[in-house]
Formats: structure tokens, C-alpha cells, sequence
């Protein structure tokens, strides 16, 4: 399983239910890794997607504890246990956690690998990644040349569970 996210200098991720960045080439990125796949999010990253409609192109995994909530073209996990038990039906290379922080959080022991766009700022946030950087057995194993967007510096890395 993998996760894919883009974080600050001190791995925010966001702030007001809202992304601290949108970089366009960041967006591509994440459009590219994950067409065609399986994205696991929270109700909250959804929600804030436009319209609050899933991703095209994707099959749509969201964890919510909301038994009156309804989506079409979603498919709802009440619990953690319940997300893991629907994710045996797919190829685990297949499935990407998207968000948000509580679902980074509770995911990432069962990924073994992290997509991580880094730009080189920090912006207020209330939503962090977990820091890869302290997390005994993730290792940086790739990282692009730096870009830049409208000021933005930005790198594109890849982490791997080492343990």
C-alpha cells in the first residue's frame, strides 16, 4: 500500500479543511500516481474535493463513522477493521491513502511506501503527515531536482519502509 501527500518544512498538510498548497505540477503528480487506482480518504478530504464528488477514474474508499451518510460512487468503511477487510479485495500495489491526517496516521503502518512532495516553506496549519524523517525504518530513497511554482520551491521524494 502507499500514501501520497504534499507536506511543509514541518510536515503540515493543511489548514481550514483546505491543502496549505496548490501547485500544479504537484496536482499532475498525484493524478498520474493514482488514475486507474484505489484512494482511501477520510469524509472531510471528499468533502473537499469539488462538489464534494470522488475522484474520476478511481475507485473511492472512505473511512466514516457516519452510518446516515451517502455518496454515490463511494464506497463507505464505518471502521478501520472494516477499510482493511475491504481492502483485501484489492491489489495492495493498487492502493493509495490520500487523507486526511487522521487517516495518514492510522494508514501508514500498513504502507510501505510514501510519495511525498516537500516544499520548501512553512504555512500555518492544523493538519500534519506524520515526520518520515523520525520514523525508524522510512527511508528517503529518491528526490527530484528542486521546482519551483509562483515562489514555491518544491522537491518530489520518494520514501520506503526499510523495516
Amino acid at each position: 500500500m502507499k500514501t501520497i501527500v504534499c507536506v511543509d518544512k514541518a510536515w503540515g498538510i493543511g489548514s481550514a479543511n483546505d491543502l496549505l498548497y496548490h501547485i500544479p505540477d504537484d496536482m499532475k503528480f498525484f493524478r498520474e500516481k493514482t488514475m486507474n487506482s484505489v484512494v482511501v480518504m477520510g469524509l472531510a478530504t471528499l468533502k473537499s474535493f469539488p462538489g464534494g464528488n470522488p475522484l474520476k477514474n478511481r475507485v473511492n474508499i472512505v473511512l466514516c463513522d457516519d452510518p446516515d451518510f451517502r455518496k454515490e460512487g463511494v464506497i463507505l468503511c464505518g471502521s478501520i477493521d472494516e477499510l482493511i477487510q475491504t481492502l483485501d479485495d484489492y491489489d495492495t500495489d493498487s492502493v493509495f491513502i490520500i487523507g486526511g491526517a487522521s487517516v495518514y496516521a492510522q494508514m501508514l503502518p500498513y504502507c510501505d511506501t510514501a510519495y511525498v512532495t516537500k516544499v520548501d516553506a512553512v504555512s500555518p496549519a492544523d493538519k500534519y503527515f506524520p515526520n518520515l524523517d523520525e520514523i525508524p525504518g522510512w527511508e528517503c530513497v529518491c528526490e527530484s531536482e528542486e521546482n519551483e511554482y509562483e515562489g514555491l520551491k518544491f522537491k518530489f521524494t520518494k520514501y520506503t519502509k526499510t523495516i
